[in-house]
Order: structure tokens, then C-alpha cells, then sequence
């Protein structure tokens, strides 16, 4: 019974810490949404996408999640017609990045969700825990 306790602590943990991960790549999204290049030649801020994985913890007899690379998303940069920037090209334009904060915040909401869904199950399980304690003192 005890190892079942621990195998339900040990894969609720490895969620919690995917998904903090998770949720401080979309931080840092948001906190860049609007980083410029610092020259007209230069690239600003590309978005980043964390990615899992899914490995079997052989001592738990389980699948564990981690957090696994996190990789740049290769869509396209936003075009914005600011002239007087100094990241403008020779036509004015200015590359922002490829980050929309609608998306950012849906990601965010979700992976907040998550790490709460996790946490639950260590609450539930240390007072499973508590109480069969309190069963076995009486």
C-alpha cells in the first residue's frame, strides 16, 4: 500500500515540475512579445515551445512526464510599419516577434490547470496517507 502512495507522489511530482516548466517558457513568451531586434538587420524574439516527454521509471514500475526540449517556433516574424524605429528595415518595417499573447495566455490557463490537477493529487494522497496513519495509532 505504501508503494502505491509513493508512485501516486513521485508521478503527480513529475507533472508538477513539467509543468512549471511549461508555464515559465510562456512567461518568458509574454514578457518578449514586443522585444525588437536591436538593428534593422537583427531578428527579435522568437517564440518557444516546450515540448514532453514520456519516460518509465523503472523503481516506480511507471510512466513519469518531464519536461522535455524546448524549440523555437519557425512561424513568421510580424511586420509592423514603424519608420522611425531603430530596428526599421530600408522600407520602414520592423520585425516583432512571432508571439501572440491570446495564444500565450490559453497556454498558460492550461498548464495552470495542469500543475493544480497535480497538486490535487498530492493533497488527496497525504491525507489518504494521514488517515490510514490515524487508522493504524487506534
Amino acid at each position: 500500500m505504501a508503494m502505491e502512495f509513493d508512485q501516486s507522489l513521485k508521478i503527480a511530482a513529475s507533472g508538477l515540475k513539467a509543468q512549471s516548466g511549461r508555464m515559465r517558457v510562456i512567461a518568458e513568451n509574454i514578457a518578449n512579445a514586443d522585444s525588437t531586434a536591436r538593428t534593422a538587420d537583427g531578428d527579435p524574439y522568437r517564440r518557444k515551445v516546450p515540448t514532453f516527454t514520456s519516460t518509465f521509471d523503472k523503481e516506480l514500475g511507471a510512466r513519469t512526464v518531464g519536461l522535455g526540449k524546448v524549440e523555437r517556433d519557425k512561424s513568421d516574424f510580424k511586420a509592423r510599419y514603424e519608420p522611425g524605429h531603430p530596428a526599421a528595415d530600408a522600407n520602414g518595417y520592423v520585425k516583432y516577434p512571432n508571439v501572440e499573447p491570446l495564444i500565450e495566455s490559453v497556454d498558460m490557463r492550461e498548464a495552470q490547470r495542469s500543475y493544480e490537477a497535480n497538486l490535487n493529487i498530492v493533497t488527496a494522497t497525504r491525507r489518504m496517507i494521514l488517515k490510514t496513519l490515524d487508522i493504524l495509532k487506534a
